[in-house]
């Protein structure tokens, strides 16, 4: 028998060009993108990079074996925002070995990730106290070592909580009205609001990993039944969550695509731990299945169909194109009826990278998408069942059944790669091999190209937001609120992306209403941001790169505006306190003047700064006296009482910091209080941060907050008490001590902001100004940092009569010569030098010994930090702020559960004061500014010395 090679064949005639082994691959291909396209076509499941809502962005390195986490962060040195370095999660290499890891997912909140290898073992993690530490919860060991348990499709099960939500911002008389509106969780869901999570297996089952109340894991699993086809060996499965239950979309590979609806019941259906029945009875799931039997093949190109000559004609169930991704778009899901449209399903295949264009029956299309339309269609009888004659009902009502309208298909030259809804579900992203990203409206799939209407706006890429192909990558994952995006390209690296937009300036002339509806479409992304209570440090980078100082105030106004904030509590003052925008909105201001860590902010962000240390006070407080409550016979938390003495220093510092400052004004001003003109010109060029804080009704409501705590802290306790010892009487100890050795005693400073709080109230009813009218002057306060002509009364009746009232019953000496450096919120070079030499505890409120070696690096250093059981290197560990780029020494959740409890509702657990997520990084010590050892030591030198004291 003659060898083959006998006859000459050219090895290259087999392979591609001559002189080549390039396997007829187009030059212009991205590297990788073959082995790309294989991934997709053999496994529904090979996302290697994720965006959490919490913000956190995971991925999976070049070698499969490590997943590791980035984050975008403000840099310490420079106040500019960017990608952090990596950080691996070795916890994940250890749980899976060997095995290559193939996808990741995180769940609905962003707080929680599943891990799954190539043998469809699955593990799960949870954000513990940093965006860089993980604990496990559920490890890859329960699930058994076979390639035929591969999952295919996966999905989180909601969280039971309704958030608010935006539908648009449309032009009213000139002005953006928005559409907010409370959107209903979609189920099904976890009776104890634990994690829960469906799979779908390569051998058509369908799994239920969830966690019970105790924190173990158990499932359940059942077959994917259909009679149609013998065939069980599935490529792809989508699935998601409607009214009426899980729709659950596979491919199998005979190329058929079978459609179910899954319900998911519980039993007990509700889980109240408090019930003693329910002590040992955790709730366990069950599927239900209906409508099994839709199905519909995927080989469907052919000429005919193409063109349309013969709709009847016979599909090729041999068609050189694959699927590539599977998709189940639901409907209009910000929507103040509901999700009231049917989902369709979309599928994109995709013909070989070597195949030539001119494939029969192919028209040279690289990718195209097909869809189709989930409807419910009523099933009719034969007329002849009518002449049947039964004793049943005959009006009964038969079951209507799912059907698939088949909708346009959509053709692409260009190969696709994923396909990504975006900005809460009003964008559909599709994304092609050579980066360039597309999107689509998913109602209609019109492209948005940003020239439609300037006076509604829906979304980002609706305004005129693109995103230029700038980097290359073959995998993406889009930020919470779509303003950037991660691409994972050949090289195992991540590259960030933002969008951009020329608000309003073209060809060296400004369109207002382009800009306008810029500002307007990141205001609505915000504002849905927060209402859905999502990390939007995207939105902030994205502000902070591209809009001028000018434009940042309008976006700020915009925001306030839209949430709705009324910036007036000298009335509802109860309705401060568990506000759920105001802290996002002051922090967000923060930010934007946020300079570097030496430098003070600027003014303007100087005052929403102060304001949110003084609110961590008030609710401090408040919840301090619900954990005294629930720990009446237990020892208290030594930590928790630390926690309370700093911020009883602070606040009782910042308290005679406004007083001293006010003191001084006063003195300033004593010789043009005569004259109301002279006054008035004086008054407008003082900066004056105490001033402001006393004018403005919400930092004057958090004081006033503050000295009832402070009275209840001094009043509420019996230092001998049983569940006082060790360090936690120490620190009660010292918390009496304080407040007794305070040179203004609570009640005077009460007083202080009663008449304060009397002389505003008078400007206002002088001038007319009524509740509608005070949101106004009080917004320039807050947002502007300007004292409006209507309180210009008020600060004169402050320096004539409030600060005579009280200055005989402060020790003004003491006053004088106290030490505010350590606050922060200076702008002299005392202040600049503290900041240099000491680190302070923003959640304690406790300056740390050591100080940072290279503070510029700041979140740099994370490549030493992981997660809690790596060791990062030799030097202390500490959180910084991502936002703030503040420090907590905490490293390590509460010890006790009260504590812990009271740290969450605090939500402190994994952010900052400022809602900035926490990152962990060593912290190298150093000595002091001189070089010499700080002077003090021991637990009193820590206590009675603020710039002295120790870190934990």
């Amino acid at each position: 028998m003659p060898l083959i090679m006998d006859h000459g064949i050219n090895v290259d005639d087999l392979f591609g060009e001559s002189g080549s082994l390039e396997l007829g691959l187009s030059p212009t291909a991205p590297k990788g993108l073959a082995q790309r396209l294989d991934e997709m076509r053999l496994l529904g499941c090979c996302q290697k990079i994720a965006w959490s809502r919490l913000g956190c962005i995971a991925y999976i390195s070049q070698d499969g074996l490590t997943v590791n986490v980035r984050y975008l962060h403000c840099q310490p040195s420079d106040g500019r925002w960017c990608l952090s370095k990596d950080t691996p999660l070795f916890p994940v290499t250890e749980a899976h070995g060997s095995h290559p890891l193939v996808h990741i997912c995180w769940n609905e909140s962003g707080s929680e990730l599943a891990v799954v290898d190539s043998s469809g073992r699955v593990s799960i993690y949870s954000i513990s106290i940093a965006l860089n530490s993980i604990a496990g919860q559920r490890q890859a060991a329960f699930d058994p070592d076979d390639e035929i348990n591969q999952v295919v499709g996966m999905m989180w099960l909601n969280t039971q909580r309704s958030v608010h939500a935006f539908l648009q911002a449309a032009k009213v008389n000139g002005r953006w009205a928005y559409s907010p509106f409370r959107r209903r969780p979609i189920g099904p869901f976890h009776p104890a609001n634990k994690a829960a999570l469906v799979c779908v297996t390569r051998s058509g089952l369908i799994k239920l990993l969830y966690q019970n109340p105790d924190s173990r894991w158990a499932e359940i699993s059942a077959e994917l039944k259909n009679t149609s086809y013998s065939d069980r060996l599935l490529t792809h499965a989508s699935l998601v969550a409607t009214q009426a239950g899980i729709i659950v979309t596979t491919h199998s590979v005979c190329q058929k695509i079978c459609v179910y609806r899954v319900h998911v019941s519980w039993n007990p259906p509700q889980w109240d731990p408090s019930t003693p029945k329910q002590s040992n009875l955790f709730p366990v799931p069950s599927f239900r299945f209906a409508h099994g039997n839709v199905e519909t093949p995927s080989g469907i190109w052919n000429t005919y169909r193409n063109t349309g000559e013969n709709e009847e004609a016979t599909s090729s169930t041999n068609s050189i194109y694959a699927l590539m991704h599977l998709e189940i778009i639901p409907g209009a899901v910000d929507n103040p009826a509901g999700s009231t449209a049917n989902p369709w399903i979309l599928a994109v295949y995709s013909n070989p990278l070597a195949a030539t264009p001119h494939h029969t029956g192919q028209n040279g299309s690289a990718s195209i998408i097909v869809r189709w339309q989930l409807e419910a269609a009523s099933q009719n009888l034969h007329p002849k069942f009518d002449e049947v004659v039964s004793k049943k009902n005959h009006n009964a009502q038969v079951k209507p059944k799912m059907e698939l309208r088949r909708l346009e298909d959509i053709h692409f030259n260009k190969y696709v790669i994923s396909v990504d809804q975006a900005e809460h579900g009003t964008v559909l992203a599709i994304t092609y091999d050579d980066s360039s990203i597309t999107f689509y409206d998913p109602k209609t799939m019109a492209v948005f190209n940003g020239t439609d209407d300037n006076s509604t706006v829906t979304c980002l890429t609706q305004a005129g937001f693109h995103s230029p192909p700038e980097v290359s990558g073959l995998q993406i994952s889009f930020s919470p609120s779509a303003c950037a995006a991660v691409m994972l390209d050949s090289e195992g690296q991540t590259q960030l992306r933002l969008v951009e937009h020329s608000y309003g300036a073209e060809n060296g002339l400004f369109d207002e209403s382009k800009f306008s509806a810029a500002i307007a479409a990141l205001t609505l992304a915000f504002c849905r941001g927060c209402g859905s209570d999502i990390n939007t440090d995207d939105i902030l980078m994205l502000v902070m790169r591209q809009l001028s100082s000018e434009a940042q105030t309008t976006f700020l106004n915009e925001v306030y505006r839209a949430l709705p904030i009324n910036c007036n509590f000298t009335v509802e003052q109860d309705k401060l306190m568990n506000h759920p925008y105001i802290p996002r909105c002051l922090s967000l201001q923060a930010a934007l003047g946020f300079r570097d860590r030496y430098k003070p902010r600027i003014f303007t962000s100087a005052v929403p700064w102060a304001i949110l240390h003084l609110r961590h006070g008030a609710v401090l407080f408040a919840y301090f006296f619900q954990y005294i409550k629930s720990t009446q016979t237990d020892p208290h938390d030594s930590d928790v009482l630390r926690m309370v003495l700093g911020n009883t220093r602070w606040v009782l510092d910042f308290s005679q910091y406004i007083l001293n400052e006010v003191f001084d004004l006063a003195d300033e001003f004593e010789s043009v209080l005569s004259d109301q003109e002279a006054f008035t010109q004086k008054l407008k060029t003082t900066t004056s941060l105490p001033l402001i804080i006393l004018l403005s009704s919400m930092s004057r409501t958090f004081l006033r907050f503050i000295c009832r705590g402070l009275r209840g802290v001094h009043s509420g306790y019996n230092p001998s008490a049983a569940n006082l010892v060790g360090d936690s009487r120490i620190y009660y100890s010292e918390t009496c001590h304080l407040l007794d050795a305070s040179p203004v005693r609570i009640d005077v400073y009460e007083k202080f902001l009663a008449g304060v709080d009397s002389a505003v109230r008078h400007a206002y009813h002088g001038a007319g100004f009524g509740d509608t009218e005070r949101p106004g002057p009080e917004k320039e306060l807050l947002v502007n940092a300007r004292i409006p002509p209507v309180l210009v009364n008020a600060v004169s009746a402050i320096f004539r009569s409030v600060v005579p009232a009280v200055r005989g019953e402060v020790d003004r000496l003491a006053v004088y010569l106290g030490d505010y450096t350590w606050l922060g919120v200076g702008d002299d070079k005392r202040t600049e030098v503290y900041r240099r030499t000491r680190d302070v505890d923003i959640l304690k409120k406790i300056p740390l010994r050591a100080v940072v070696a290279d503070v510029g690096s700041g979140a740099n250093n994370t490549s030493t930090a992981t997660n809690d059981n790596n060791k990062a290197g030799a030097g202390q560990r500490i959180r910084r702020c991502i936002r703030c780029c503040e420090i907590s020494s905490d490293t390590h959740p509460p010890r006790s559960l009260p504590a812990f409890q009271m740290i969450a509702r605090l939500g402190l657990l994994r952010s900052c004061i400022c809602g900035g997520m926490w990152a962990l990084e060593a912290r190298s010590p150093a000595g002091q500014l001189d070089g010499s050892p700080a002077p003090g030591s021991g637990l009193q030198a820590e206590l009675r010395t603020p710039g002295l004291m120790q870190g934990s």
